[in-house]
């Protein structure tokens, strides 16, 4: 464990010295300020939040990470010619690569809205937690899933086309699959068949989370829809919160044994 936690501080600093990490919380902290002062309320700005969480933290998080992971090559198989054991440095270089991805998230959110004392509107802080939380969990899960693209790919570019072409499917072509079943569907109930493709895709499933503390159903989605009517209130974001759980869970297990069995 004390092995671990050197190898997740050392890339943490790492990492905290990129310019790429540095712009990607500057972004939020510039979109998060002009939010507060120009869209009208603490809601609207926390609802176009969201709507920028779902496409760019995945984005941002699975290139980089793919990026990143790739570059450190050389210094994975440096450590490997030590007595370190695989699975403490491939937990190392999980935990400080979303750790810090996960730090320029919450920092580029959550200044703005402590100077503009935003956080006093009744209401605001508990969304802004479930919003801080929910992108810290995505990082989570997008990272995992570039971990086991870098592990399970040798080629640089194949793997970045793989994260890339991962992140299309997921934040943008999905919904355009859904509403195609939907409409071959005719008037069959498929509600089941809904909830199971909105568990298949973790940036779904955020947007639930957050949605359902808004309350706007109109952006629900119709897989969101379909969720909010099986599964109203606090079990509902229990249940999404648990299946956005095991997007991280269920990527990094993969990745770790396929890092375990790899001939560096």
């Amino acid at each position: 464990m004390r092995t671990m936690s050197r190898i997740a501080v050392r890339q943490a600093r790492d990492i905290v010295r990129s310019r790429w990490v540095m712009a990607y919380a500057l972004f939020f902290a510039a979109a998060t300020e002009g939010l507060l002062r120009f869209a009208g309320g603490d809601v609207r700005a926390l609802l176009s939040l969201a709507n920028a969480m779902l496409f760019v933290t995945p984005l941002v998080t699975i290139v980089f990470g793919t990026v990143y992971l790739y570059n450190a090559r050389e210094f994975i198989e440096m450590l490997l010619a030590q007595p370190v054991r695989r699975r403490d440095l491939f937990g190392g270089l999980y935990l400080g690569l979303t750790a810090t991805l996960v730090l320029a998230w919450l920092l580029g959110v959550s200044v703005p809205f402590v100077l503009h004392g935003a956080l006093l509107t009744p209401g605001a802080g508990r969304t802004l937690t479930i919003l801080l939380v929910t992108g810290a969990t995505l990082t989570a899960s997008f990272t995992a899933l570039a971990t086991l693209i870098v592990v399970r790919v040798d080629d640089r570019l194949k793997g970045l086309g793989i994260a890339i072409a991962a992140w299309f499917a997921l934040a943008l072509l999905y919904d355009g699959v859904v509403l195609l079943i939907v409409s071959l569907s005719g008037e069959r109930s498929i509600e089941p068949l809904m909830l199971v493709l909105m568990a298949l895709n973790p940036v779904d499933l955020a947007r639930v989370l957050v949605l359902l503390q808004l309350d706007v159903a109109a952006l629900l989605g119709y897989t969101g829809a379909v969720f909010a009517r099986a599964f109203a209130g606090t079990v509902g974001s229990a249940i999404a919160a648990l299946a956005l759980s095991l997007w991280i869970a269920g990527p990094l297990m993969l990745a770790g044994r396929a890092f375990r069995r790899k001939d560096f």
